[in-house]
């Protein structure tokens, strides 16, 4: 079970991005995503819809804290990754990331407060250079399912894309 745990949204600011993050988290492999931060039902809303339209199981939900969250997945045993520049290489430690089944995703928003290193169990650099976090947490869940999710099928679709060489081919179900 992977959960993304996104920091800090703001609306009116991040509504692009933190949209981008529950989207990558749905489509390449994770379970739920948790938003914390200021509250964004139409957001939320939007996401929601999204994964109710193309299908599979995926949650989105809101917590006001992000150490309430931390909390709560650590004492369900869940290892604790957050995603930052100034991390190991991820590289380095995916082996000993895949090894545990249940991991919370930690991605920033605006500065991380230091209270969030410190509660990681792991703090992983997906580069030691400035990128997005939509970037670090797409290529993190590729690290971790092994390119795998590439091919992940989505139950209860009622929108599907047909691979096209050329053009757009798009199937509805009522």
């Amino acid at each position: 079970m992977i959960i993304v745990l996104r920091l800090s949204h703001r609306p009116g600011r991040d509504e692009r991005t933190s949209t981008h993050c529950g989207l990558v988290a749905r489509a390449l492999g994770a379970d739920e995503i948790i938003y914390s931060g200021e509250e964004d039902s139409n957001m939320i809303e939007n996401i929601k819809e999204t994964a109710q339209r193309w299908g599979g199981k995926f949650s989105v939900s809101y917590e006001k804290s992000p150490r309430k969250a931390i909390e709560k997945y650590k004492r369900k045993r869940f290892l604790v990754v957050h995603l930052t520049m100034y991390g190991l290489p991820i590289q380095k430690q995916i082996r000993k990331i895949r090894k545990n089944k249940k991991v919370l995703v930690i991605v920033g928003s605006e500065k991380v407060p230091g209270e969030i290193y410190q509660m990681a169990d792991m703090n992983i650099g997906v580069s030691n250079q400035p990128h997005s976090e939509v970037a670090a947490l797409a290529v993190f869940l590729h690290e971790y399912f092994k390119g795998k999710e590439l091919d992940k099928k989505f139950p209860k679709a009622k929108i599907k894309i047909v691979p096209q060489k050329v053009g757009k081919k798009v199937v509805e179900k009522g």
